[in-house]
C-alpha cells in the first residue's frame, strides 16, 4: 500500500538532515583545530647574510606561546628547542596565556635563556585574555584602544626579571642595542613595543651601528608603518609575530586575517619587504599557541622558526 508525504513533512525531514549534518561538520572541523594546534613544529630558513669566510650563525624565533596553567606538552615542547643548538634566541612576546601561567613560561624558556637574545613584549605579556568573539577578527583587527577594558593584568615584572637574570637575554622595546654575538660578528638591534597597543617608538639604529654587522629588528606585531620604519632605516632582517599564521586558515588559500594590517599572504611566512629604497628580509612566525579564548588551529600549524645564518 503507497503512503503519501506531505510537503510539510518533507521539508522538516530535510531540514533536520541538514541540521545533523552541519552539526557533525562542525564537530569535526572542531576536533581537526585541537589536534592541529598540538602540532608542534620547527620551520627552518637560510638566509645568506653574513659576510664572505663567516661560520654559520642560527638564530631561534620564539613567539606566541600564549602558554596556560599546566600545559606540560607545550613547556616541554620549547625546553626542547635548545636541543637545536641556537647562538641566539629572538622572542617576540605574548608568552603566558593567562594570569596564573607566569611559572610555566619561565619553566618553558629556562634552557634557553642561558644562550645570548633579545625580546620584546606583546600585549598578552600584560593583560590577561578577555572572553570575546572570535568571529570579530574576520570584520577587523581587535580594539585595545582602552586599557581599562583589559583589566586584569599579568605579573609582567617577573617574567622579564627571570627572562634578563642570566645577563644573556636583552630587552629590545623601543630602543637599540648593539651585541657582539661573537668574536668575528656584531649585531645592532633595534625594537619595539606591542604596535598592535599603540605602544611602538622607532628608536633607529643610529651611527652606533655603522660598525655592525648586521641591523636587526624585532617587533610583536608586523605593522606596514614598523616594517616601513624598520627597512627605511637600513635593517637588513626583521622578527615579528602576532598574527598566529592567521590560527583558522584555509586549505589552497590560507589565512583569513592577521589581525593587523599585513596582508594575509604573509601572515606566517620568510619574505622580502621595500621601503624607503631599501629591501629587507621579514620573519613573521605563526607562534607556537593560540588564543586562549579559541583553542583551534587549522592549516597553519604551530611553529618555532630556526633562521640559519650563513656566508653570502
Amino acid at each position: 500500500m503507497s503512503r503519501t508525504i506531505s510537503w510539510p513533512y518533507r521539508i522538516v525531514s530535510g531540514a533536520a538532515r541538514l541540521f545533523t549534518a552541519g552539526t557533525i561538520a562542525a564537530a569535526a572541523a572542531t576536533i581537526f583545530g585541537l589536534v592541529s594546534a598540538r602540532q608542534f613544529g620547527v620551520r627552518y630558513e637560510t638566509l645568506r647574510l653574513l659576510p664572505a669566510g663567516s661560520a654559520p650563525f642560527r638564530i631561534l624565533h620564539i613567539g606566541d606561546m600564549h602558554l596556560v596553567h599546566g600545559d606540560r606538552g607545550k613547556v616541554d615542547f620549547v625546553r626542547s628547542l635548545a636541543s637545536l643548538q641556537p647562538d641566539f634566541v629572538i622572542n617576540t612576546g605574548d608568552n603566558p596565556g593567562g594570569l596564573d601561567a607566569v611559572d610555566d613560561v619561565i619553566d618553558a624558556v629556562e634552557p634557553l635563556l642561558e644562550i645570548p637574545g633579545v625580546f620584546v613584549p606583546g600585549s598578552n605579556d600584560f593583560y590577561g585574555p578577555r572572553p570575546a568573539n572570535p568571529l570579530r577578527y574576520l570584520r577587523a583587527p581587535s580594539d585595545i584602544d582602552s586599557i581599562e577594558e583589559l583589566r586584569q593584568t599579568i605579573d609582567v615584572k617577573t617574567i622579564f626579571k627571570a627572562f634578563t637574570e642570566y645577563g644573556q637575554w636583552h630587552r629590545a622595546g623601543n630602543r637599540s642595542l648593539v651585541l657582539s654575538a661573537r668574536q668575528d660578528l656584531t649585531l645592532h638591534f633595534a625594537g619595539t613595543h606591542d604596535a598592535h597597543m599603540q605602544a611602538d617608538a622607532w628608536p633607529g639604529f643610529g651611527e652606533s651601528a655603522s660598525g655592525a654587522h648586521l641591523r636587526i629588528a624585532v617587533t610583536h606585531a608586523p605593522y606596514r608603518r614598523v616594517l616601513d620604519a624598520a627597512i627605511a632605516d637600513g635593517a637588513d632582517l626583521v622578527f615579528a609575530g602576532h598574527t598566529h599564521g592567521g590560527q583558522v586558515a584555509l586549505p589552497h588559500y590560507g589565512a583569513i586575517v592577521t589581525n593587523c594590517d599585513l596582508p594575509t599572504g604573509l601572515a606566517a611566512a620568510l619574505f622580502d619587504w621595500r621601503a624607503g629604497g631599501n629591501t629587507g628580509t621579514v620573519n613573521v612566525t605563526a607562534g607556537i599557541g593560540t588564543s586562549p579564548t579559541m583553542p583551534l588551529r587549522t592549516f597553519c600549524p604551530p611553529e618555532a622558526v630556526v633562521v640559519d645564518l650563513v656566508a653570502g
